[in-house]
């Protein structure tokens, strides 16, 4: 596999980025940092250096924390430091606020939308749970007592709720906000700060892993599903910041740094296999 930088976006005034999300059906990247900085780039079809899309997005007044996509209905969730959520869509070539909620009691550690668009499912570091419609309505919310949550994913098929709790423990709830279990971690030593997760929702064969949980400490679990207990150990060697599965699920790309401060991707298939480490300097 050949790696290489196509095209290098500077961001207004030297803000610093805080969170980046590609919507891969459509190709809009999202990007949110410091003072509210919330971006929508699009790059021009058929490999060409030139942005189609550069639109900045009014409406967060702190630092952008999370950013996704709901690939299915186009529209684009957001949420800042103070713990406000807006909800984006496109209308005749600009994005419009569709929604805004603001709890007021905690900020959000990670949002995730069902991969049919039809719900979110939004974690707030302390413990609250928000399951919302793509309508935006409430269907049910609860409090997962305990230390805290640090990232949330919906199962393939949208029946469960994987929760990583800011200790490291992984639990699973059924899409009601039941608990069922939790899940068995076998590999992992050190820290177990999890950075994030990612559940591949497309097909894939029934022996290739779909979820990859990353730890702060450079790890990163690969499994089939949450009952495996042979789930493959990867040492990236650096401080991961954020892995996601490319479009069909074959390669994980994990963003990090070095030991000496070096910003690195590294690129592994489904079974953990190494390839060509991407560089910043």
């Amino acid at each position: 596999m050949f790696i290489y930088m196509s095209k290098k976006i500077a961001i207004p005034k030297q803000s610093n980025v805080t969170c980046i999300s590609w919507n891969h059906s459509s190709g809009y990247i999202a990007v949110g940092g410091e003072d509210g900085m919330l971006k929508v780039l699009k790059l021009e079809s058929g490999g060409g250096g030139n942005l189609s899309m550069n639109l900045s997005l009014e409406g967060h007044t702190g630092q952008v924390c999370v950013a996704i996509w709901n690939e299915v209905f186009q529209k684009l969730t957001t949420s800042d430091e103070h713990g406000v959520i807006i909800v984006w869509m496109l209308y005749k070539g600009s994005w419009y606020e569709e929604m805004i909620n603001n709890r007021n009691k905690s900020t959000v550690r990670s949002m995730a939308w069902g991969s049919d668009g039809q719900k979110i499912c939004i974690a707030y570091e302390d413990g609250a749970v928000i399951v919302g419609s793509v309508d935006g309505s409430r269907v049910w919310g609860k409090d997962i007592k305990g230390p805290g949550l640090a990232a949330v994913q919906w199962s393939p098929d949208n029946s469960q709720l994987l929760f990583a709790l800011t200790n490291g423990e992984l639990h699973i709830y059924d899409d009601q906000g039941n608990f069922t279990m939790p899940v068995a971690i076998n590999g992992v030593s050190g820290s177990m700060d999890i950075v994030t997760m990612d559940w591949y929702s497309g097909s894939a064969p029934a022996n290739r892993p779909v979820l990859a949980i990353s730890y702060k400490s450079g790890i990163i679990l690969l499994m089939k599903n949450c009952n495996e207990e042979d789930s493959v150990v990867v040492e990236s060697n650096m401080s991961i910041i954020d892995c996601h599965w490319n479009h069909n699920g074959t390669i994980l790309a994990a963003a990090g740094f070095t030991s000496d401060k070096t910003n690195v991707v590294q690129f592994f298939s489904a079974y953990g296999e190494k390839y060509p480490i991407l560089i910043f300097s």
